[in-house]
């Protein structure tokens, strides 16, 4: 009895063993590199691009601004102890409006060039996840992973052939 149940046990582990490699076997799997997407792709530098034209001016205003602001700082370290109560504090004035105008400026700056980055990147990653499904769909990928592979061969690494449809995607506005 103990013979039969083992020869039932042992032929079910290699039927079910026979028809797990039966379906890899069919299972198509694709990986992809997502950050190398999201950093090679042309809507990545278009997106950069927009925003060095939007922000770039404004970013070099307040770098200007803030080598103003260091002069001033160190004319008030050098000439300081020269000059008539008046004058140092007329400087000090001076030095604190516009330490106050430079960082509103500049924490105005920051978020509004979060918020348009957040959006043009946003458009950025719905083109590659756009492309990862129909580098998927036309080459019937059963399944892509994205995340978290810790190998994978050039075989199932399917980034190049993603990254190429992003460059035959239309820019889309950009």
């Amino acid at each position: 009895m103990k013979r039969f149940i083992t020869a039932i046990v042992v032929s079910t582990a290699i039927f079910l063993a026979g028809i797990q490699t039966t379906l890899a076997a069919d299972l198509m799997i694709g990986v992809v590199n997502v950050p190398k997407l999201l950093e090679q792709s042309p809507q990545k530098a278009a997106a950069d691009k927009a925003l060095e034209d939007r922000f770039g001016s404004r970013a070099n205003d307040l770098r200007a601004e803030g080598e103003v602001l260091k002069k001033l700082e160190e004319r008030y370290e050098t000439d300081g102890p020269t000059m008539s109560a008046a004058q140092k504090a007329e400087l000090e004035r001076e030095l604190r409006e516009r330490g106050r105008e430079l960082k509103r400026a500049q924490d105005n700056f920051r978020d509004d060039l979060n918020f348009a980055r957040n959006e043009e990147y946003g458009k950025v990653q719905r083109d590659v996840l756009q492309a990862i499904v129909k580098v998927s769909e036309d080459g019937k990928y059963d399944l892509v992973l994205t995340e978290n592979v810790v190998y994978a061969s050039q075989r199932v690494d399917i980034t190049d052939k993603v990254l190429q449809q992003l460059r035959s995607m239309p820019s889309q506005g950009r």
